[in-house]
C-alpha cells in the first residue's frame, strides 16, 4: 500500500508541473483568442460604413427608372460600364490621382450598387454617404466635372442611349453638394 501511495504521489508531483504548464498554455491561448477577436471586431468596424447623419441618401431608389436600368444592360451592364469608367478615371490626369491608390475593386462594386439602386434595381448599396466618402479628398468643381465627362465617355462607349444617360446624370448631379469640398 505504501508503494502504491508513493507511486501515486510521484505521479501527482510529475503531473503538477505539466498541469501548471497546461494552464499557462491555456492562458496564452486565451490571450491569443481574445486578441484575434479584438482584431476581427476592429476590422468589422472599419469595414462598416461610416455615415454622416446630416448627409442625404447616396442611393435613393427610383423604381420608375427601372426601364432606364434595362437600357444600361442591368446590373451586368453596369459592371462592364464601371470597368471602362474606372480605366478612364485612372487614365485621365485630372481624375487619376483621386483613384490611383484607392481600392478600385471596391469603388467599382459600390458604384454598380449605387447606380443600380438609383435606377430602380434590386440591389443594395453598401457604401458610405458621399459627404463621408469624399471628406478628406479636396475635390473641386473642376474635378467633379472631369469625373462626369469620363462617365459620359464610358456610357457612350457602352452605347447607353443619350436619354438614359441624362436620366441617371440628373439623379447624380445633386450629389456635387456633398462631394465638392474645395
Amino acid at each position: 500500500m505504501k508503494t502504491l501511495l508513493s507511486i501515486s504521489f510521484a505521479l501527482l508531483l510529475a503531473a503538477g508541473p505539466l498541469a501548471a504548464q497546461d494552464a499557462a498554455v491555456s492562458a496564452e491561448e486565451q490571450a491569443i483568442l481574445a486578441e484575434e477577436a479584438r482584431l476581427e471586431a476592429e476590422e468589422a468596424a472599419s469595414a462598416a460604413p461610416m455615415n454622416d447623419p446630416t448627409a442625404p441618401n447616396p442611393a435613393p431608389a427610383h423604381p420608375e427608372l427601372r426601364p432606364v436600368l434595362d437600357q444600361f444592360g442591368g446590373e451586368a451592364g453596369l459592371t462592364k460600364l464601371m470597368d471602362t469608367f474606372m480605366a478612364g478615371l485612372i487614365a485621365d490626369p485630372r481624375t487619376g490621382p483621386f483613384f490611383a491608390n484607392s481600392d478600385q475593386v471596391r469603388v467599382k462594386r459600390q458604384l454598380v450598387e449605387q447606380f443600380c439602386v438609383i435606377l430602380g434595381g434590386d440591389c443594395t448599396y453598401t457604401g458610405r454617404d458621399m459627404k463621408s466618402s469624399h471628406r478628406d479628398m479636396q475635390i473641386g468643381r473642376g474635378d467633379f466635372n472631369a469625373l462626369v465627362e469620363v462617365l459620359q465617355v464610358a456610357m457612350n462607349e457602352h452605347d447607353v442611349p443619350f436619354a438614359a444617360q441624362n436620366k441617371l446624370l440628373a439623379k447624380l448631379a445633386p450629389m456635387h453638394r456633398e462631394i465638392v469640398n474645395k
